[in-house]
């Protein structure tokens, strides 16, 4: 049985058998999820100002630091996905061993069934919660749209079919961890909800 990339439906990012790519692809095309969000990244000032800390700007900057290793993770495993490896692509930097062999376990399926991915899912995070504990954690939920993130042949550059039913955009949830300094993607969960 030849199985593809999953974009929704299980912990990680998991690909069912030749479905599952599309499948979040399609998740996301059901439903738009585009609230107009403000960017969450912010640049730094070329001057100094004094900035008390607040509990809200500590939780700001939590949150922004969050959906910047969230985002990283999705960027390295776009990356991985589009050439069926996670060489040359900064998955171990973003994401756990955990998170990690189940997306290794799916670019090896990939490579033996010579499929990889064309284009990038978008993704739209929000809704961001942190936990304080003796390891700092955070949730969060996406809207993952894969319209324009293919499965397709390496060799033929042909589309993988997939079926009709499923959906191109969904709700994904996500859990990370705080090691150190840096935040941690431990786990990722494609829902069998559009968004």
């Amino acid at each position: 049985m030849t199985r593809a990339p999953r974009l929704q439906g299980r912990t990680t990012l998991h690909w069912k058998p030749a479905t599952t790519l599309l499948v979040a692809g399609s998740l996301l095309a059901l439903v738009g999820c585009s609230d107009s969000d403000s960017d969450t990244t912010s640049k730094p000032s070329s001057t100094p100002t004094a900035v008390s800390s607040s509990p809200s700007s500590t939780a700001n900057a939590e949150n922004t630091a969050v959906l910047a290793a969230y985002t990283s993770s999705w960027d390295a495993q776009t990356k991985a996905y589009s050439k069926a490896s996670s060489a040359g692509t900064d998955l171990k930097k973003t994401t756990t061993l955990r998170a990690l062999f189940d997306i290794e376990h799916d670019l090896k399926v990939m490579r033996k069934a010579g499929q990889v991915t064309t284009g990038k899912p978008v993704i739209n995070p929000k809704a961001v919660r942190v936990t304080h504990s003796k390891i700092p954690e955070a949730t969060l939920t996406d809207c993952v749209d894969t319209t324009h993130w293919s499965l397709i042949n390496k060799a033929s550059k042909k589309p993988v079919p997939l079926p009709t039913t499923r959906l191109i955009k969904y709700v994904s949830t996500a859990t990370l961890e705080k090691w150190g300094k840096t935040w941690m993607v431990t786990k990722l969960t494609a829902q069998d909800q559009a968004c």
